[in-house]
This record gives structure tokens, sequence and C-alpha cells, in this order.
């Protein structure tokens, strides 16, 4: 290279780093210079002569991340030194003794978090691995973490048309699967618009230059449209006085092709390709009134979609963003969408609330940065290794969607769509979900599986016998309540563990048989348990006859001589009972009861399988029996399969839920129904009334599914019947 390149070089590395000084604008003080100058000069020592692949020098990178975690993400002094040392500690340049020593404890917990993201990418670059997970857990430490991260990945992905396809599909992948959900999460818009278009040029390059060619050739006619339609809203807002700036922005190449594939359109049908976005100078005590203001202008002049109004500057989404939308008839018959905000909200809006809260001196609050980190890590840590079902909680957590709810004291709860009452009792206490029984909806009964709707007021009742069960993860949506579910669970199984262990310990002593790790190994292979709490667990609920564990540990009896591959196998059985040959499992035996189980009370027709219990059989359950995930995922091996035959009983009780409008005469009505159908016995009926509603249970005997479903529609007929539901009993 020549003398006059390498000084060129040196001065665009100068013209750079002076321009991230001044884009950086809470860097004012001598004293932050100064750091950031210390921190700037190791980079570019430990870079020297070194060189990226395509030629530049690699101090290039560490200052353009900088610049990205600046300009882009809206992060000041700390952040700039972390990126720009992170790279050479991580290549054992420096140490972090150094850095903490040159720059203090919270520099070199951040670049620790960095390097140790780092190297898990170097290790295995797989998402759906246990690194995914330690990856995570590395980003919930400290949130500066994920967005230097990001800018790194951001900074590659603006750089990857000249790698390999194979690079630049990979890449685009992981931007897809992990950093879009966190930008969009954060509230980084631009940064997520950015991502989402680079991605989908790399993943699916035809589609991509498809749409960028049409709105390069529409685009003349685009800007003269957008001139027609703000002329009139610049006049109206000039006779106000109101100082403001009025931008055109193109929805990203991603966003028209989401919108073409979710209303099956073409290119030229979608018509919200761009928005209209109004950005007012005004006060913080002003900014909302000449929010509204404006509005009032806008709807004056073109007609709005009453259906289409987003007011989020009242109640900010969640992750800080606020403005106000409102979809408007322009010219021609078009629908446009009008953005209305302060500065204070369009740079929220474009960078993210993260920076502004936390680290330029604002302060966090309930629901915010804080609380939403400590929910990410919650979430890391109690799915333990398992990084798939991790992922779907994960993405699910951060793409949900919101609704407001209030308490009987009126104040405002915000909670994920498709939340029920028990995510509503848990978003209150933890104490207050585990004890929950039900509660309230605008002064209505309801159970804990109610879906909230927005505007609802909830109120909880809670009982101090309630504790959470298994099957409420299948109904919970929030993050904070499927976890906490999940902890005291664990908890509980870990109490029964103990209570087993020290009971066999004293059976054990009383015997005479030394409690050791041979004896408990003998007991985990024979009952074919994988680890020994669940062995003890088994023995507090006394699955395990304490007389037939002293036999197999003293060799007394001749079965338990068998080694456990010789043992009956109940997997691959007929299943029989005198006079009712209703249920197969592949091949015959003889000797074997089983019984329906009453948690979910099966039915000729439904889905079923076998659970082998001790001393009692084989149970019957149904597969969405409440109790049936836990069985199959702790005890597999005692999980059989289950079929029907074609003839099947004469007779089976099921329970039917009935909620409907509190009428004269309505229970004599449905009472009616069921006597009429000859081949139905009604056996209980039971129903509650409050303020003009009813709720009510039914027992019947019936003879099958199909059976059940004609009774069902029958009675969804009766004249204020709202919802007629098979009920499930749990235990």
């Amino acid at each position: 290279m020549t003398e006059f390149n390498r000084e060129e070089e040196r001065r665009q590395i100068l013209y750079r780093y002076k321009h991230l000084l001044v884009t950086c604008k809470n860097i004012v003080t001598r004293a932050d210079i100064k750091l950031v100058r210390k921190a700037f000069e190791l980079s570019l020592k430990d870079h020297d002569g070194e060189r990226r692949r395509n030629g530049e020098p690699a101090i290039y990178k560490s200052i353009s991340i900088a610049q990205i975690v600046v300009e882009e993400l809206g992060l000041g002094r700390t952040s700039v030194i972390c990126s720009l040392l992170y790279d050479i500690v991580q290549k054992d340049r420096i140490s972090l003794d150094e850095i903490s020593e040159l720059f203090g404890p919270k520099v070199t917990l951040i670049i620790q978090g960095l390097v140790k993201v780092t190297n898990i990418y170097n290790q295995n670059p797989s998402l759906q691995s246990e690194n995914f997970r330690k990856l995570l857990l590395s980003f919930a430490d400290d949130v500066r973490v994920v967005l230097i991260i990001m800018a790194d990945r951001l900074f590659n992905l603006r750089n990857l048309e000249n790698k390999s396809v194979e690079e630049q599909q990979s890449l685009s992948k992981e931007i897809e699967f992990l950093y879009i959900p966190f930008a969009h999460r954060l509230g980084m818009y631009n940064v997520k618009s950015d991502m989402e278009d680079l991605a989908l040029r790399y993943l699916n390059p035809d589609v991509y230059f498809e749409i960028e060619k049409k709105l390069k050739d529409s685009e003349e006619q685009r800007q003269k449209y957008i001139k027609d339609f703000v002329d009139p809203i610049k006049a109206e807002l000039d006779q106000f006085g109101m100082k403001y700036k009025v931008k055109a922005r193109t929805k990203s190449i991603a966003s028209i092709l989401h919108k073409m594939q979710k209303k099956q359109v073409e290119f030229e049908e979608v018509y919200d390709i761009f928005a209209i976005r109004i950005i007012l100078k005004a006060t913080p005590k002003k900014e909302k009134s000449e929010c509204w203001k404006v509005y009032s202008a806008v709807s004056d002049l073109y007609r709005p979609n009453p259906n289409r109004l987003r007011d989020w500057i009242t109640i900010p989404k969640s992750n800080g963003y606020e403005s106000l939308h409102t979809t408007v008839m322009g010219p021609d018959n078009r629908w446009v969408e009008v953005q209305i905000r302060s500065k204070r909200m369009n740079r929220i809006a474009e960078q993210g609330f993260a920076a502004h809260w936390k680290y330029k001196g604002g302060k966090s609050e309930e629901g915010g940065l804080d609380a939403w980190l400590q929910d990410i890590r919650e979430v890391i840590e109690s799915h333990g290794s398992d990084s798939i079902d991790l992922i779907d909680s994960f993405k699910a957590d951060l793409y949900h969607k919101e609704i407001y709810v209030f308490t009987p004291k009126g104040d405002l709860k915000q909670l994920s769509a498709g939340a029920t009452l028990l995510d509503f009792a848990y978003s209150i206490h933890s104490d207050v979900g585990d004890k929950c029984i039900g509660g309230t909806v605008n002064q209505k009964n309801v159970s804990i599986k109610q879906i909230l709707n927005n505007g609802d007021q909830v109120s909880v009742t809670t009982s101090n016998s309630q504790k959470p069960k298994l099957d409420w993860l299948n109904f919970v949506v929030s993050t904070k309540a499927k976890n906490k579910i999940r902890q005291t669970i664990k908890e509980e199984m870990l109490k029964e563990a103990d209570l087993g262990k020290e009971t066999l310990k004293r059976r054990m002593k009383n015997w005479k048989i030394e409690f050791c790790d041979e004896n408990i190994r003998k007991l985990m292979t024979f009952y074919k348990y994988k680890i020994a709490a669940d062995l003890y667990q088994g023995i507090a609920l006394e699955q395990h006859e304490l007389s037939e564990i002293k036999d197999i540990l003293t060799d007394k009896k001749e079965i338990e001589k068998i080694v456990p591959e010789e043992r009956p196998d109940y997997s691959s059985k007929k299943i029989t009972k005198e006079g009712e040959d209703v249920l197969i499992v592949d091949e015959n035996v003889s000797n074997v009861e089983y019984s329906l189980a009453n948690c979910c009370n099966p039915i000729f027709g439904d889905e079923i399988f076998g659970f082998i219990s001790i001393g009692k059989g084989i149970r019957i359950h149904r597969l969405g029996c409440p109790n049936a995930s836990e069985m199959q995922t702790r005890y597999p091996y005692r999980v059989v399969k289950a079929n029907w035959t074609d003839k099947g009983s004469a007779s089976y009780q099921a329970v039917l839920h009935i909620t409907g409008d509190d009428e004269l005469g309505i229970v004599s009505n449905i009472s009616d129904v069921i006597s009429k159908d000859l081949r139905v016995q009604m056996r209980s009926i039971s129903v509650d009334t409050n303020a003009g509603s009813f709720v009510g249970n039914v027992t019947v005997v019936i003879a099958s599914t199909e059976h059940l479903d004609t009774l069902i529609v029958k009675l969804k007929r009766v004249k204020g019947v709202h919802r007629v539901t098979r009920y499930d009993p749990v235990n």
C-alpha cells in the first residue's frame, strides 16, 4: 500500500472518530471526551495493521458499530467505549482487569457480557441449542449488551453484499429470528424496518427487487399525491401558528410484502404504501392537546375512518411508543394514514425507549425496561435447557398485542391480548394468582379461564386452599403467569420428593436395609425412573406400596427377580373387561383391569390413552384431559395406547357447562330438551344466577360423543342460552 493511501486512511479514521463525537450528544464534559479518546486510542493501537476481509482497516468496523449505537440506538458514552473496546478484549489484547482500572466496573461488566456472547457465536452459531439460552442470559444482564450486539449484527447485515450466499442467508435468518423481535420489543422501529428489508433482500431476493422496482417506478406519482394531500393540512396548521414538520414515510419493502400476503392482493392494490407523519414542536405539558388539535384539523379536511383511530398518547405502548394515528379518505378516494406526535415522541419512536429511560438520567417505572428485562431472565431460567420451548415462548412474548383492563379501584392494567382472569390475577401479585379460584368481569361471575377484553373491569376471588395446577399453563398467556405456575409446581414437587425421601429413609431404617445409592438405583431401575426425585415423589403420593418396595430391596418376590426388560409391558396389549369389549391396545392379554378416569369422563368416540396406575389397573383418560400433559411428560413409560372398538358401552357420564340469560322458565326448557331424548338420562343440574345471567352445569349419561354433540346443538337452540360446552372437572 502506498504512503498516500495510508495517509488517506488515517484522515478517514480521524474524520469518523470526530463525527462520532459530534453525534454523541451526551459526551459533553472533558472527562467524557478524555475517556472516549482513551478507548479510541487503545482500539486504534491494537487494530494497527489489521484488516477486514474486504481490505479495509479493522478499526473502521469498531467506529461504525459505535456510530450505530449512538446515532440509531440513542446510547451514549459508556456504550461508545464498550463498542470500541470489546473486540480487542475478546482477542486477549487487553485484560478485563486493565479495562476495570481504566474505565470502571460498569464498562467492564458490559464488555464481559459482549465477550461472552461473541465467544458463544464462535463456538456454535446454532440458535436452537443451549447456546441460545446462554446468549439470552448474557443479554439480560444489561440491556446495553443486546443493543451493542444488535449494532454489530446490523453492521454485518449492511455489509453482506460481497459475502457468499450461505453467509448472507445464515446471518439474515439469525436477524429475522432473534434481532428483529428484540428491535420490535424495544421500540426501535427504524432499526427493525432496516433489518426486515435487508434480511428479505438475501432470503427472498426475487420478491425484494420486484417490489423495490415497483416503488421506484411509482415514486413520481406518489410524490405528487403526497403534495396534493399535505398542502391543505399545512395551510390549516399555519393558520393556527403551530410549529411542525411534515414527513412522508414510505412503508418498508418487508411491510408491503406482509400487507400483500395478509390481504391477498397485488402491489398495485396496496393503497397505504406511505404514511404522513406530522411532528410538532411542543412542550411536554402541551404536547397531547397540540396533537389532538392537529387531529381536529386533519379530520376537518378529510373524512376519518373511526375504526382506524389509534390513541397511543393517552396510553402508550409497553415499549414506550407514543403517537396518535388516524386513517383518512384522501383525494381519489384513497385511504391515507396520518401519524401525529411531538418531537420527543418521535425521538423515542425512532430510537426506542431503552436508552431514554435508564441511561440518560430518566427514571424507570413499573412495567418498564427493568421489569421487562427481569421477565426475560425469568423466562430463560424457568425453561432450563429446553431451547425450542424457550424460543417459542420468547418470540410470542416479544410480538404480543396488548389490551387494557381496570381493577375495581379504577387502576389501569396492561395485559397481552388473549389474557385470562388468571393472567390478571398474576399481574397483581404472584400470591393472588396462586390462590385465584375465579372472579368477576363487569360484575359477572367468571372462571379463571375467562378471556379478557379491552375496557373490562376485573376483580379476583381467592381461596387459601387453592394451589397452581399444571393445566393452568394451557390457558395463561403472560410470561409472568407461566413462569410462576411452573416455579410453584416445581417447589411443590420438591417438597413432595423431600417427604418421600424421609419416608423411605425411615422405613429402610426399620427394615434394617441400608439407604444407599445402590439400593436407590435398584428401585429406580425397577420403576423406570430417570431421577431419584421422581421416585421419592411417587412414594410421597402413595403410588408405590411400601411392602412392594421392601420386597424389591430384599428380592423376596419372584417377579422382582425378573430384569426390567423382561417385566410385563402393558404398552402393547389388548385391554378387555368381561361383557364390554370396548378397548383395544394391539395384542390380546387377559386379567388386566381398566376403568374410566373421573378427571375427564371419557365417552365412546373420544381420543383416549391408558395410564398404568399402581394397584388400580389401567385408567382410561381423554387426550384432552387436564392431567394428560403431566402424565405424558413425567411418566411416559406408564402411558399406553388405547382405541375404542366398534361397539362401545351403553352409557357414559358427561357434564355440560351452560351460560345464558336468566329468563323465566329457562331451566325448565333446558330440562325439557334433555328429557325428550330417550337415549339421554339427566343425573343432576345446578344453576347460579347473577345480574340477569345464569351459569349452570348439567350431568348427563350418554352413549357417545356423536350423540353428545347432537344434544349440545339442541340445547344451543333454547331461547336465552348463549353457550354450551363440555365441561372438564379438574382434580
